[in-house]
């Protein structure tokens, strides 16, 4: 065997051992888990597994809101925005329960989420507002 073929054998064994370690490492490594609702639910953990859904996946995830109002075209009847209420879903970060948790959907996207702390009938001067996702225009 010359020295060219030694090279290139060295090399081929190199990358392929290279690529079984690899996969060897990153086999033992736990893959990330995707957040999953549970309730209660912290407000952040919330946001951030709510805001890119769609209404389908929501209604998969919580079920049916208490309460929803559904914005609609005249002309068409076609559903454009939403505001879904949810009772006793999210706690705040001392662990107090909220009572509405609300949902603004504009086309499909949650656009704000709200926590208030009451049952949703009366506005909350109080409640914390989340706008969602920064840079999408309804």
């Amino acid at each position: 065997m010359n020295k060219s073929s030694s090279m290139k054998w060295s090399f081929a064994t190199w990358i392929i051992a290279n690529a079984f370690f690899a996969s060897v490492s990153l086999a033992d490594e736990p893959a990330a888990k995707p957040l999953q609702f549970q309730s209660p639910m912290a407000e952040k953990p919330f946001v951030t597994l709510v805001e890119k859904l769609k209404r389908a996946e929501i209604i998969a995830m919580l079920g049916e809101p208490n309460k929803a109002e559904d914005v609609k075209l005249k002309d068409s009847g076609r559903v454009v925005a939403s505001i879904w209420h949810y009772h006793n879903i999210n706690v705040d970060q001392n662990g107090k329960l909220y009572p509405t948790t609300e949902l603004d959907i504009v086309d499909d996207q949650v656009m704000q989420i709200v926590f208030l702390n009451n049952d949703g009938s009366e506005p909350d001067s109080d409640a914390k507002t989340y706008d969602l996702p920064a840079g999408v225009k309804p």
